[in-house]
């Protein structure tokens, strides 16, 4: 299936049947298929297609759908793609992402690609663009080390900003300061900071493994991240302050803000009720629809209290050895990591008109579009107004 093939339409629309919101399944095909990652948008921003990851070609590779019914294109046709780490431009023209060890730039209109950089003998994670689009953060495993990439989208090449032993996962841009980048470190403590020349890195929290944060990102129009405590609340920390406040107590996963930073999108999981869109101010919530997941990975149906009391033997059979008892991150006994298409990944499209998710619920995973109704927001933010009174 090479690069530029086109396929019928494979969308059709249908109501969710709790909360009646329309919701189009954009594709079909008996493979594995999801949208970007939940902090990037996954729509080109006229919200007229969508881009997504798709494996009938057996491995992943980028294609687009217009919207909401048209044909499907494919983007790309690469070996060694890392399936969510495609990210667009602000002008929805050109989509960035990750191929081993190279960051590289597809033209959306002419599929024409070039690589950015070459970060020779590196295995490069998701792409983050700044506020002026000329930088792109991604992590990147390297001789058994972590580290932080930042690329020039000009095509001069890139430095490596940072390396750790640490894990680092989900690098990204402040939505305005194109050289602050926020970043996650594990084992705990998680929240670190650190700009574009790889200055100024800092600890922002500090804690130990009995508090499970994940997922933390940037709260526009605010000095603030947001982050979950999972699986007790959605919280927000003030980079001014370095203090931790709560936005509301329930069981929020994966996180996207609106561009105002007045709202909060989320999945849920275990139980799963559905996509919830947030007040930041008052933490009033409203259900969108009902992704139908499966949600795999054992260590989303626990926390880690209950993680290090199943594994306390493991522990303390290798801390003569390491010196040290197992991270929560370390430990193998079973299973850990469900696949991650397996989960919604909820996300904003720009025009904030739509959210694109992936489900399972049929077998495969799938692309899906849930419309958001008109005054959605308004109401929501009413009925926040009106408990505050």
């Amino acid at each position: 299936m090479p690069q530029g093939d086109l396929f019928p339409s494979e969308a059709s629309p249908t109501r969710d049947d709790v909360t009646g919101v329309v919701v189009w399944q954009m594709t079909r095909q008996a493979s594995v298929h999801h949208n970007l990652y939940f902090l990037t948008p996954s729509m080109t921003p006229d919200s007229r297609h969508v881009v997504f990851t798709s494996y009938r070609t057996g491995e992943p590779n980028f294609f687009m759908a217009r919207f909401p019914d048209g044909d499907l294109v494919q983007l790309t046709d690469e070996s060694g793609i890392h399936g969510y780490s495609g990210t667009l431009s602000d002008d929805g023209l050109t989509l960035y992402y990750t191929c081993g060890s190279r960051v590289r730039a597809l033209d959306i209109v002419t599929l024409g690609t070039r690589t950015l950089a070459d970060y020779d003998g590196g295995q490069l994670g998701e792409c983050s663009l700044n506020a002026d689009g000329s930088l792109i953060v991604t992590a990147m495993k390297r001789d058994g080390r972590a580290r932080i990439a930042v690329t020039r989208t000009d095509g001069s090449g890139g430095d490596v900003i940072h390396e750790s032993p640490r894990t680092i996962i989900h690098p990204q841009f402040h939505p305005t300061d194109p050289t602050l980048i926020e970043y996650a470190g594990d084992p705990a403590p998680r929240m670190w900071i650190i700009r574009a020349d790889g200055s100024e890195n800092t600890l922002l929290w500090e804690h130990d493994n009995d508090e499970f944060l994940v997922h933390e990102t940037f709260l526009p129009g605010t000095d603030d991240l947001i982050v979950v405590r999972w699986h007790y609340a959605l919280q927000r920390f003030s980079l001014r302050t370095r203090q931790m406040s709560a936005i509301a107590a329930f069981n929020a996963w994966h996180i996207a803000p609106t561009r105002d930073g007045r709202f909060v999108l989320c999945d849920t999981a275990h139980p799963d009720i559905g996509l919830q869109i947030v007040h930041v101010g008052t933490g009033e919530r409203r259900t969108l629809c009902h992704p139908r997941s499966s949600n795999g990975g054992t260590q989303w149906r626990k926390n880690r209290y209950a993680l290090a009391e199943d594994f306390a033997a493991a522990s303390k059979a290798v801390a003569d050895e390491r010196g040290r008892s197992l991270s929560w991150m370390e430990m193998k006994i079973e299973p850990v990591y469900g696949p991650q298409w397996s989960h919604p990944h909820p996300s904003f499209s720009t025009d904030e008109h739509y959210v694109v998710f992936t489900s399972d619920r049929t077998g495969q995973a799938q692309v899906y579009i849930a419309g958001i109704p008109d005054g959605f927001f308004e109401a929501l933010a009413r009925t926040a107004e009106g408990d505050r009174q």
